[in-house]
């Protein structure tokens, strides 16, 4: 049996939660989430040590015990992305497959930090919203887009990435622009590309993700992910432990935060363009 071991801003949250059940269904027991580090208790739910009691998890005292004993490495903190430099770098120093979660991190600027240490200690590295991995937009037709209009709910800082990761996978890591529209109980961003190409995202409350393609031959799909993404997002998961081989580009993640990061900034100038910086 292989170990993974969690890092975590707290341990007690959702994907911490449901990620161990779901790894050692989809491994048949051989994968399992064996320790774990949270830098403080949640201030909503049970402590650390009372959730690994729950979750027959070790808990340990350090970042650096938790890379020690794993054979394998997932950094949480899904809604805290401020916290993965400091959760991560001695994950990526370590030489062993790693996953962040989303979102990935904070800026474009730290991002970058975290694949280029990755890169320096030959530790397999990825990040990725499970929506990439819905049946229904990995078997969409991605010759001919023309744009893309997304729907999905929660607020943008931490759920646009469910919109953009999408987006990215389909129409390329290469955006330009952006230009936030819609209203601050409702915003929305249009992202262009280097040919023209637009795609647009929006956020309404609970309204479910969804995505509808224009093609350059004027035909049109909309697409709704009914597929079970988590579960396949588990077992790309692990593959990539298995394997050590990243399936998502570190240029599609950083274009996505890229996206995010400006997105934010031009949300606070409605209606205007706001420059990407070049790759």
């Amino acid at each position: 049996m292989k170990t993974i071991g969690f890092i975590d801003y707290f341990l007690d949250e959702w994907h911490a939660n449901k990620y161990p059940g779901w790894i050692q269904q989809a491994t048949n027991g051989e994968l399992k989430v064996a320790y774990a580090y949270g830098k403080k208790d949640s201030e909503q739910g049970v402590d650390n040590a009372t959730w690994c009691r729950n979750m027959g998890v070790e808990l340990l005292d350090s970042i650096e015990a938790v890379v020690d004993k794993s054979d394998y490495l997932i950094v949480l903190s899904p809604d805290h992305p401020e916290f993965h430099e400091e959760l991560a770098i001695p994950a990526l120093k370590s030489g062993k497959p790693t996953y962040v979660d989303k979102t990935f991190a904070p800026d474009r600027a730290t991002a970058q930090l975290l694949f280029d240490t990755a890169a320096k200690h030959g530790t397999p590295l990825y990040s990725s919203s499970a929506l990439r991995f819905a049946t229904e937009y990995v078997e969409a037709d991605r010759q001919g887009i023309e744009t893309i209009c997304s729907m999905g709910p929660g607020t943008f800082a931490n759920y646009s990435i469910h919109q953009i990761e999408p987006i990215v996978s389909m129409m390329g890591n290469a955006p330009t622009r952006v230009m936030a529209t819609g209203t601050p109980s409702f915003p929305a961003l249009i992202i262009e590309f280097a040919d023209g190409r637009q795609a647009s995202i929006h956020h309404f409350a609970n309204s479910p993700f969804s995505l509808a393609l224009g093609y350059s031959s004027g035909q049109s799909v909309h697409l709704k992910p009914e597929s079970d993404f988590f579960g396949l997002f588990i077992r790309n998961l692990v593959q990539f432990f298995n394997t050590g081989q990243p399936t998502v580009d570190p240029s599609d993640t950083i274009a996505i935060i890229t996206i995010i990061e400006y997105g934010l900034k031009a949300l606070e100038t409605p209606y205007q363009w706001v420059e990407l910086p070049k790759a």
